[in-house]
């Protein structure tokens, strides 16, 4: 199989679950009995946010299909936060998980061709080429337009990698540019919307849906309708579901036959023991059964909508 959404729709249909675990690691938000084994500096808290993201990837791989890393809360342990990343991702390909490293990258020429190098496709070095972060989607920042999109775009084609771009997210503020009106009436996300259906044309897999999918905000249920008609054949990943508001029957909006998106969920799956619903059944040293028990709860949710 050389389709990245293939792969990604095969791991949601064996897991009958439409969601991504979004792995945003805060040291506040790591329980006391982890971070209590390493010493309060860079690469103890580097070390801590390793092994609670270990536990977390342990606790659901059997039954959620992939992880969505965000590269920032990464980075901002600089070097020893990059290796941690990495380690993250790797540990979730063993476990048998899809990645989606949430980077959203954009800019053109030799930098886009450098960005996607690094995570889809190969680093030229020497006579060789060399992979860098084995991951399976990145997500794609589509304003320079194709320029910044294209070289994602050939590695999705020859490596079997695929990208989300941003199309509506979910923030609050986002219409301030997204909701803008061209001069024949059609918003913004809208003009991308068609950009991004067309971009992915030549990338359609054996479930009709192209490893050039997009991001559309669980908290924006209207758009997420419009687009479903505008792109028919792109996957939706999901942000805004949970903590930021967005709600199961809005989300069905975005999906037929229950295909069509994955759900991202971070806080609320990351810091499940702290939450009101399950910090009375289990305590932080039960962490990953909290979150196991918050994911099985978010499925159940969602598959009732569709």
């Amino acid at each position: 199989m050389n389709n990245a959404m293939d792969k990604l729709i095969n791991k949601i249909k064996e897991t009958n679950n439409p969601t991504v675990m979004g792995l945003d690691p805060r040291y506040d938000m790591i329980p006391e009995c982890i971070r209590a084994k390493y010493e309060k500096n860079v690469e103890g808290a580097c070390k801590a946010i390793l092994e609670f993201n270990k536990g977390l990837i342990d606790s659901v791989c059997d039954i959620v299909p992939a992880v969505k890393p965000q590269i920032a809360f990464y980075e901002m342990f600089g070097v020893e936060g990059i290796k941690v990343f990495n380690e993250t991702c790797k540990y979730a390909k063993e476990k048998g998980m899809c990645v989606i490293a949430d980077v959203k990258r954009g800019d053109i020429g030799s930098t886009a061709a450098g960005y996607s190098n690094a995570y889809l496709g190969r680093t030229p070095l020497c006579d060789e080429k060399v992979s860098m972060f084995d991951v399976d989607f990145v997500t794609v920042n589509p304003y320079l337009g194709i320029d910044g999109v294209k070289p994602f775009i050939d590695d999705c084609k020859e490596y079997g990698k695929g990208i989300f771009i941003l199309v509506k997210t979910s923030n609050k503020s986002s219409g301030e540019l997204q909701d803008l009106k061209l001069e024949d009436g059609t918003t913004i996300y809208e003009k991308v919307g068609e950009l991004v259906s067309s971009w992915g044309e030549e990338l359609v897999g054996e479930y009709g849906y192209s490893s050039v999918g997009a991001v559309v905000g669980a908290t924006y249920p209207i758009q997420i309708k419009e687009l479903r008609e505008i792109m028919p054949k792109t996957y939706f990943l999901i942000p805004g579901y949970g903590a930021q508001g967005g709600k199961a029957e809005d989300i069905a909006l975005g999906f037929k036959d229950g295909l069509g998106g994955i759900v991202n969920a971070s806080r609320s799956l990351m810091a499940a023991y702290k939450s009101d619903r399950w910090k009375e059944e289990y305590s932080e040293e039960e962490y990953g059964k909290a979150t196991r028990a918050e994911a099985i709860r978010m499925r159940d949710e969602l598959n009732s909508a569709m």
